[in-house]
């Protein structure tokens, strides 16, 4: 996916029909026997190889832009949305306000934030140019959040905005030093945000994740992600580091299973439409944070990427199974 494929906009095109919600009873008997404090959603929805599964009618990538997420809200199982755009870049109040229009009340949407804010290091990519290696000079900059980040979803979204995923890029060769550091910027981060909104982060440098950096977030009532992501402990052993459920919600992102890479998933699951590779033990480990969410009294959004198995609609339907599943068991 390119930069420009990544900065779609909400294009106005008369040739373009409304796309439509798929409709299957099976789904809606499904979404009515889940828990109350259990949303599952998907990473972004603009996805032409879910037709039939989440979409009929016209499902071009310049109709699922504009009319998309309309139909993607009216999924029974779906009751949240991740929103990945946002990562490269900030996302217009008029595209906000135009998202807005297509959800229901208290459907939640979760905003990745801006990777010039969460980035510490420069990977070593073309897109960086000069910075490529180099430490960011605004990394988890609170001036940057609350100038040009947030006013938008201020005026035009506060009513869908559930918390703000700050993605923490891995941080290669990390030492005591910049451990330390990256703590102390999130501490002042979190100082320093409104509390009309809530915040989360996710990382990908395991040996972030200690007592301190959860200390942090848990004084601050933000909370960590807990995540599928090659390189990261699998879903099993974070639920069970002590203290890990920092905030009065929880956050799962199912995005990429361990050893493998995301341009060689991203070729071998196109166009997103089956399960190629089921991870039962994942599918498990949710049901079990379902239940742990329960008996705390927390709610619990499970944001799937198509990457996790192969088409993420369909892994959100196994997920209700396996969730429904134990409940049953117990």
């Amino acid at each position: 996916m390119t930069r420009k494929d990544r900065q779609l906009g909400l294009f106005e095109d008369p040739r373009d029909e409304p796309t439509r919600a798929v409709v299957d009873p099976e789904l809606v008997e499904l979404a009515k026997r889940l828990p109350p404090h259990v949303s599952f959603g998907t990473s972004s929805w603009t996805f032409p190889g879910w037709k039939g599964l989440v979409y009929e009618g016209d499902t071009r990538m310049a109709a699922l832009t504009k009319s998309g997420l309309a139909a993607y809200a009216k999924h029974p199982l779906f009751r949240a949305v991740g929103i990945d755009r946002s990562y490269y870049a900030p996302v217009p109040e008029a595209d906000l306000a135009a998202y807005a229009s297509q959800l229901p009340p208290d459907f939640l949407a979760l905003s990745k934030v801006w990777d010039e804010v969460t980035t510490y290091v420069f990977p070593d990519h073309p897109r960086y140019g000069a910075r490529a290696g180099k430490k960011n000079l605004r990394f988890l900059d609170p001036a940057l959040v609350n100038d040009e980040l947030l006013p938008p979803y201020e005026k035009s979204f506060v009513a869908h905005t559930g918390p703000f995923l700050f993605e923490m890029p891995r941080v290669p060769k990390l030492t005591a030093a910049e451990h330390a550091d990256i703590l102390e910027a999130i501490e002042r981060l979190l100082a320093a945000l409104p509390t009309t909104f809530t915040y989360a982060f996710e990382l990908r440098t395991p040996r972030l994740l200690d007592a301190r950096y959860l200390d942090v977030l848990r004084a601050h009532g933000a909370g960590h992600v807990l995540n599928v992501w090659t390189g990261m402990p699998d879903l099993a052993k974070q639920m069970v580091i002590p203290g890990v459920l920092t905030a009065p919600f929880v956050i799962a992102r199912l995005l990429l299973p361990p050893g493998l890479r995301y341009d060689d998933a991203k070729a071998d699951f196109e166009p997103f439409d089956r399960i190629v590779v089921p991870n039962p033990t994942m599918r498990q480990d949710v049901a079990r944070l379902c239940a742990k969410c329960a008996e705390t009294g927390k709610k619990l959004v499970v944001l799937v990427n198509n990457k996790a198995e192969g088409s993420a609609p369909l892994t959100i339907k196994a997920l209700a199974e396996a969730v429904l599943e134990l409940e049953m068991a117990r």
